[in-house]
């Protein structure tokens, strides 16, 4: 059965009670949340210049000039089982028309990808992010929404659905709320939507953006085209 929608402050209030065992023990160390020495800068790229690779990616992949591959075996023969240093984090769908290293044209190593259903912003999620911000270095977050995304699809019909995937409705409610009957509207407003809940719900990465080490935007992948394109 379909579970009501949240309020958004209800929400919001679930999202900053339960914020993640990362901030929790940045916290109650006493280390200072403002993070320009916190963080551990292992990409010398600036958040501009790290969305701006992402799309760099992105237009090597549509235009079927990627590059990633050649430099796969040598990533391996790195040791990368010993480090990891993303230059970038994405939140996306779970949807498996989204390969999101193969969207950017990176290879192992570069992006930090976390992905559920909707691309959705929860607890998990925003802990996860704030692990690839602080500890990783990651200079960008983008949240991407992608082209008939069945979740929003699912939270526009409304309909009765088995096991606990209403779950995913009240989070994605507000974008179906903004875009209407209109698919690629909503999906679009939804990314928006979780981007902002992010900046806005995490202390740390609130105080990142602030000081400018990391930038938190949205986009939308054309499965058709395969062309992301940024929302804000």
């Amino acid at each position: 059965m379909k579970t009501p929608a949240q309020p958004e402050l209800s929400r919001r209030q679930l999202l900053r009670t339960g914020l993640t065992a990362t901030a929790a023990a940045f916290l109650t160390s006493g280390l200072d949340l403002s993070f320009p020495s916190l963080a551990r800068a292992q990409s010398k790229l600036t958040p501009d210049a790290a969305l701006a690779e992402l799309m760099a990616g992105n237009k090597r992949f549509t235009s079927g000039k990627m590059t990633a591959y050649e430099h796969d075996l040598v990533i391996l023969k790195q040791h990368t089982e010993e480090k990891q240093e993303p230059f970038a984090a994405v939140l996306s769908c779970a949807d498996s028309r989204v390969p999101v290293e193969l969207v950017f044209d990176q290879t192992i190593g570069h992006i930090f990808v976390t992905r559920v259903a909707g691309n959705m912003i929860t607890p998990e999620i925003i802990g996860s992010l704030e692990y690839g911000a602080v500890v990783l270095g990651t200079k960008v977050i983008l949240v991407m929404g992608h082209a008939n995304c069945g979740a929003v699809k699912a939270t526009m019909q409304g309909k009765e659905v088995p096991g606990q995937i209403s779950s995913l409705f009240p989070h994605i409610q507000p974008g179906v709320d903004q875009g209407g009957h209109d698919l690629e509207a909503a999906t679009k407003a939804n990314a928006v939507i979780q981007a902002k809940l992010l900046r806005e719900s995490s202390p740390v990465i609130a105080g990142m953006v602030k000081a400018g080490t990391v930038k938190v935007t949205a986009g939308y992948y054309d499965l058709g085209t395969g062309a992301v394109t940024l929302l804000q």
